[in-house]
């Protein structure tokens, strides 16, 4: 399936101009695909610019505080990638692979960098001959292919990858991820029309010729994922615990960091209290505010009450830190976002 040219032409009209695009750097290649994981590409970029600046290099990320690490990851989630990051740059270290190793092998042994990740950094950075299976790879692959597999599966991963081997430009690797994986985010979207009365972008497609889901009326309908599991809901009620400010004395909180294998491990938070069933009950005149968020199998219900006393209680395993103090320190984004509204207040 010689889908090149038209391809590559595709690519060079519509192209964006990203930063880690004009470059053959592999750490900021990988800084950058590890960031975009599960990030949009327009939130992802103030991000990557802002962690660059800071970690510019691999000894640097290395030789940093994992807390640092964590406060400029601070607000993209996952943050078991951030955590994965600093481990694999002090690996790279250790091993001497400095700047950044060279084989697909070596970035694969690299924590958290899995085939796709190590597919992207060896042909972005090294032109080396492996395909780069992102999510809008995968749709774009199951569309030219008609293929009804899912995805997300281990047979299904095997599976795909050998279709990519089948039109996977070796000679140009760099060139063909990129265009692939900009046509799939650009073009061969989720939804192929928004409207009924709207002429599907198949109609169109410069690759509408290699296509089998455009020939048999069944783009539309792919890929196929495996069913998701059931969110499980949980509600977590939270105390912010402000001290009233005093003649030479800061208003303070208390704070916690999260060392459970858990969500947001190594991440701090305010004292906390998980119930089953429902969020506490606000007695009456106590300031609270709700929110609900979202992760890949959890359903967080949560209530966070604003609490100024005269002294801060004493509660095992929080410390006492300056109000001012809190952006020094690294929370979740649901966290982030109560802040925010009880600042608005």
């Amino acid at each position: 399936m010689q889908i090149y040219s038209a391809l590559y032409r595709w690519y060079e009209q519509n192209k964006r101009v990203l930063p880690w695009r004009e470059t053959d750097d592999a750490y900021s290649i990988w800084i950058s695909e590890i960031i975009l994981q599960q990030t949009r590409v327009a939130q992802g970029m103030d991000y990557f610019v802002r962690f660059m600046e800071r970690f510019p290099n691999v000894r640097t990320l290395a030789s940093s505080a994992e807390d640092e690490v964590l406060r400029y990851w601070q607000g993209l989630g996952y943050y078991s990638r951030a955590r994965n990051l600093h481990k694999a740059a002090q690996m790279i270290v250790e091993q001497g692979w400095l700047p950044f190793p060279t084989t697909f092998e070596q970035i694969r042994m690299l924590p958290g960098v899995g085939d796709y990740t190590a597919g992207a950094i060896a042909s972005f950075a090294y032109n080396l001959p492996y395909p780069a299976m992102d999510g809008n790879v995968y749709r774009v692959v199951a569309r030219l292919f008609d293929c009804d597999m899912p995805f997300d599966t281990t047979q299904g991963k095997k599976h795909f990858h050998h279709l990519i081997g089948e039109i996977l430009d070796r000679e140009n690797a760099r060139l063909f991820n990129s265009a692939l994986m900009e046509f799939g985010a650009l073009y061969c979207t989720p939804v192929l029309c928004s409207s009924a009365s709207e002429e599907s972008r198949c109609s169109l497609c410069p690759l509408q010729v290699h296509c089998l889901g455009y020939r048999h009326h069944t783009a539309d309908l792919l890929p196929v994922r495996k069913p998701r599991p059931q969110l499980r809901d949980r509600y977590l009620n939270y105390y912010i615990y402000v001290s009233r400010a005093h003649a030479g004395a800061a208003p303070q909180t208390l704070i916690r960091q999260r060392t459970e294998r858990d969500i947001w491990q190594h991440l701090y938070e305010f004292p906390l209290l998980e119930t089953e069933g429902g969020l506490l009950a606000a007695e009456k005149g106590v300031v609270y505010r709700d929110f609900t968020h979202v992760l890949s199998h959890q359903r967080l219900h949560a209530r966070f009450f604003y609490l100024p006393v005269e002294t801060l209680p004493a509660i095992a395993g929080t410390m006492a830190v300056d109000w001012s103090q809190l952006d020094d320190y690294a929370f979740s984004r649901l966290t982030l976002n109560a802040l925010a509204a009880i600042a608005r207040d």
